[in-house]
């Protein structure tokens, strides 16, 4: 197996601040259970009902923070662990590829500016849709791509999406992105949290160093 190059573990920072601009939100951030379950009343209110969270796995999630808080109407990421059946799995427990889990970002957003349609727009140029054994130079199942459905109207968006890429003929192989019925959501330790912007060098030189822009890039195209 390849040995994926290794990330640099920081030292943990100041706390992370979640963008919300429902009053309802903040309330419920402020009593923010460790794992966030599909159905749990912290993710599900008339307020911020599931469409208005959604949950993508693309490799590293420093990197998925980084690309969906670029997104206009995307009000907050998290890093995290899903589709396990560990509970409260450590950082060291998932990278090491046997609690079942996959890093993931639980990304908020305001159906108001945005909408779930869009959100997968821009997940899919963010990712490598071809590789099912992990992303750029994380190899493992805890690191390949994937969609979370939160609703049933999230699953036909989302296999919608997906078919509507692999009929388009940009690929000649199949896109194999996992398309998966969301579960409990455990936030990743704090020091992996807004990791791009409180560690932008060790950031940059990971994220170059594992080749995934280059990648995107042969892929997908040069971003505009």
């Amino acid at each position: 197996m390849i040995r994926p190059i290794a990330r640099p573990r920081p030292c943990a920072g100041r706390l992370h601040s979640l963008l919300l601009a429902l009053l309802v939100a903040v309330a419920m951030e402020a009593g923010l259970p460790q794992a966030l379950a599909a159905d749990s009343p912290a993710t599900t209110s008339t307020a911020d009902a599931p469409a208005a969270t959604a949950i993508f796995a693309g490799g590293c999630f420093w990197c998925m923070e980084s690309d969906f808080d670029k997104v206009p109407g995307v009000l907050s990421t998290t890093s995290g662990y899903t589709g396990g059946s560990l509970a409260n799995p450590t950082y060291e427990q998932v990278s090491a590829g046997g609690s079942g889990h996959i890093e993931s970002v639980l990304v908020r957003f305001d159906p108001a500016q945005t909408s779930y349609a869009k959100l997968l727009a821009a997940f899919w140029p963010n990712i490598d849709p071809l590789t099912a054994t992990g992303q750029f130079c994380d190899i493992g199942s805890q690191y390949r791509s994937a969609i979370f459905y939160r609703s049933p109207e999230q699953q036909r968006l989302a296999e919608a999406s997906k078919a509507q890429l692999q009929a388009s003929g940009r690929f000649a192989k199949p896109v194999v992105t996992e398309i998966l019925p969301a579960g409990t959501f455990y936030p990743a330790e704090e020091y992996h949290q807004d990791y791009y912007r409180k560690n932008p060098l060790r950031y940059h030189f990971y994220r170059t160093r594992c080749g995934r822009d280059a990648r995107l890039e042969e892929l997908w195209g040069k971003k505009p």
